[in-house]
């Protein structure tokens, strides 16, 4: 029958299979991490907590002195809380793939007849639950507290589906740093020192116009205030503007360039 079959006929089938194998195991490794996250609940306290107590603390302190009350701060603050706390929350990717490393988890995976690109492709598929799980928190905390948003349950929604991508975009990076990083805590590390700045150094929490000179033109071109914006526009005037625009193509970009080289280095160290 195979020799019935072209070559090119026959290599394009055999690749169509791997491809069909490579997404059936990555499936299968991102089920194994909802199984994980099931059976040890406590790794939901950042997605689950974080939303409550960021929300009420920087609504509570910043409110009155930015906005005049806390409800014409909502507006404000639950669009860069929500962006501030999904992409922090990327940060888990990177922590959990070194410890699985550290543990010999792929190195068990290795000796399975399964693709070799399933155990990172899963784990980056799971966590996007992490993410989705924080983006609605966040909405619900912001209705208890009074956030009406203006632009109707339909950009509400893309504004989540927004975030969770770019979020899922960021996860590379973070991906990358874990398999490449000697230890989980180091990933944590670094991940915070890359995060931190540019998450609080834009325009989540304060208007950039009271910004110093110097910090106003960081915070201008900081791709976490142009993602900032684009949720703001979506949620409050149901509007999209340039900076969605410029937030699809920054993940993209990101994705271009940390994908390929974190699957080369997984590949190496695996």
């Amino acid at each position: 029958m195979s020799t019935l079959i072209k070559p090119g006929a026959e290599r394009r089938l055999k690749n169509h299979s791997s491809f069909g194998q490579a997404v059936r195991n990555s499936l299968t490794m991102a089920y194994r991490g909802l199984l994980k996250i099931k059976r040890t609940p406590e790794q939901l306290f950042d997605v689950t907590l974080q939303p409550i107590i960021f929300t009420l603390m920087f609504t509570y302190i910043f409110g009155g002195a930015i906005s005049g009350d806390v409800i014409n701060y909502l507006p404000v603050i639950i669009p860069g809380i929500l962006v501030q706390t999904v992409i922090t929350t990327s940060i888990v990717t990177g922590v959990q793939l070194r410890e699985d490393m550290e543990k010999g988890v792929f190195d068990r995976f290795k000796s399975l007849p399964i693709s070799r690109i399933a155990p990172l492709a899963g784990a980056l598929l799971a966590d996007t639950v992490r993410y989705t799980i924080a983006t609605v928190l966040t909405f619900i905390m912001g209705y208890l507290m009074g956030f009406r948003p203006e632009g109707g349950i339909g950009y509400v929604a893309i504004a989540a589906v927004l975030v969770i991508g770019c979020s899922w975009a960021i996860s590379w990076i973070f991906a990358f740093f874990g398999v490449i990083a000697r230890t989980a805590s180091s990933v944590q590390g670094i991940s915070m020192i890359v995060l931190f700045p540019i998450t609080f150094l834009s325009n989540a929490f304060v208007p950039v116009n009271t910004m110093p000179d110097w910090l106003r033109w960081f915070a201008t071109i900081n791709p976490i205030s142009h993602l900032v914006t684009a949720v703001r526009d979506l949620v409050n005037n149901g509007t999209m503007g340039s900076d969605l625009l410029y937030s699809l193509i920054g993940a993209a970009v990101v994705v271009a360039i940390f994908a390929p080289i974190t699957v080369r280095a997984y590949m190496r160290h695996t």
